[in-house]
């Protein structure tokens, strides 16, 4: 259960963020309460996560997810440049999270 967790928490965490740039600096209100709810569940999820993995597992795979969530939906939602530098860091992430598990 704790892997699921972990997934619900890194989902929140893609969508809190991706929910900041649609919030434009919290000016709009919709996207905004979007941002904070979004947060407050991901980090609720990730506690949970916590309960049974390791914070040096946990934490480092939650935001690895959020991150390359954040820069894949950059990408389809937004319009961002998908460089070459952007998928070596990709690779690194996912190389330096598959080193911590």
């Amino acid at each position: 259960m704790a892997w699921l967790f972990l997934l619900l928490a890194a989902a929140f965490e893609v969508l809190f963020a991706v929910s900041m740039k649609y919030a434009e600096g919290f000016s709009r209100p919709l996207p905004s309460l979007l941002v904070v709810v979004a947060a407050v569940v991901g980090i609720y999820f990730l506690t949970l996560a916590m309960r049974e993995l390791p914070v040096s597992v946990a934490y480092p795979i939650w935001t690895a997810i959020g991150t390359l969530g954040t820069v894949l939906l950059g990408v389809l939602l937004l319009g961002e440049a998908l460089t070459a530098s952007k998928l070596v860091a990709v690779a690194l992430i996912v190389a330096g999270v598959a080193g911590l598990k």
